[in-house]
């Protein structure tokens, strides 16, 4: 795949809209087509691991569907790798893979004859194809004659990881690839995912795992009802919100919960445990504590928590992750 210049986006996504048809209601009526991206632009940075991050519903599918050629856009416009993906839609093709969140190849074919048909879809002679070299880099090359079907949930999904990069793709889309998938599973991928990126993989993922997202990408967007409500570095994101939360354990149980107009919540267990939330902006934790103090609490111990990707979607999309 040609090289293009570091300045350009691994991705562009220009003003895309996408309605889908009218559907006939229960009395033969017709209702309006859903609006799933109602102009959604952003720009991928080569070399980056881009989060694309939304509420079910919101329009990742959508939008990941439409790069991958299997959802026409309404209107709009969208290049990968620099080429358009309606003007351009082979080389557009070449220069993206997709791990999809199913799992999706032949139960009874083994680990090498997946990437060697995926290969060959893709009109890679066999001299060049890549398949041993994808076994290993994805730890699979002791599975490499066992029937797919009898992989563990993990490997499947390494295998997808491989079968989407049998064309050396220079962008790399993952669609919710560890649901599913116990923690140390999670964390193999993502070790996989990241040795991929340090190599130059441009590598764009969707997941409900917040904290992956915090942890794994230098760049969110997120997307709720089709909008692009957001798109900045993870640290600006995160800094977005504005709570901060002191948790105390007193002395003897108050009588009542505290209570501050400058506080923004307050939760009580009854016993020894207050735990105080408030707006950074107005006050600090010293401030807090000065005021439990002035209301009577005697605190014996004190521990403070920040703001997280997850605070600031809820801010945002006014919902929870699932």
């Amino acid at each position: 795949m040609s090289a293009q210049s570091p300045s350009e986006p691994a991705i562009r996504i220009d003003n895309l809209v996408k309605r889908y048809a009218p559907a006939k209601g229960a009395k033969g009526t017709m209702t309006q087509g859903k609006l799933a991206l109602g102009g959604v632009s952003f720009d991928v940075p080569q070399g980056s691991i881009f989060g694309l991050l939304g509420p079910n519903g919101a329009g990742k599918s959508t939008l990941i569907n439409i790069l991958a050629g299997l959802v026409n856009k309404t209107s709009g416009s969208a290049e990968i790798w620099g080429f358009d993906i309606d003007r351009q839609r082979r080389n557009a093709s070449r220069s993206i893979g997709i791990v999809p969140q199913e799992i999706v190849f032949d139960p009874f074919f083994t680990p090498y004859e997946v990437l060697e048909n995926q290969a060959g879809f893709y009109g890679i002679a066999a001299r060049l194809r890549r398949s041993e070299e994808l076994l290993e880099a994805v730890r699979l090359s002791d599975k490499r004659d066992a029937y797919a079907r009898t992989l563990s949930g993990g490997m499947k999904r390494r295998l997808l990881v491989a079968k989407a990069m049998v064309h050396s793709p220079p962008i790399l889309v993952l669609d919710e690839p560890t649901a599913g998938v116990d923690v140390d599973l999670r964390r193999q991928l993502w070790e996989l995912v990241s040795e991929l990126n340090r190599d130059g993989v441009t590598v764009v993922l969707t997941t409900h795992y917040l904290e992956e997202a915090e942890e794994l990408c230098d760049r969110i967007a997120i997307i709720n009802h089709g909008q692009l409500i957001a798109n900045k570095p993870t640290r600006e994101l995160v800094d977005m919100a504005r709570e901060k939360v002191v948790e105390v354990t007193v002395a003897d149980a108050p009588a009542a919960a505290p209570a501050h107009e400058a506080f923004v919540r307050v939760e009580w267990d009854g016993a020894r445990g207050v735990e105080v939330t408030y707006d950074k902006d107005r006050m600090s934790a010293g401030q807090v504590l000065a005021i439990l103090q002035e209301q009577g609490l005697t605190i014996d111990d004190v521990t403070t928590r920040e703001a997280d990707l997850e605070d600031v979607f809820v801010q945002l999309t006014g919902t929870g992750t699932d």
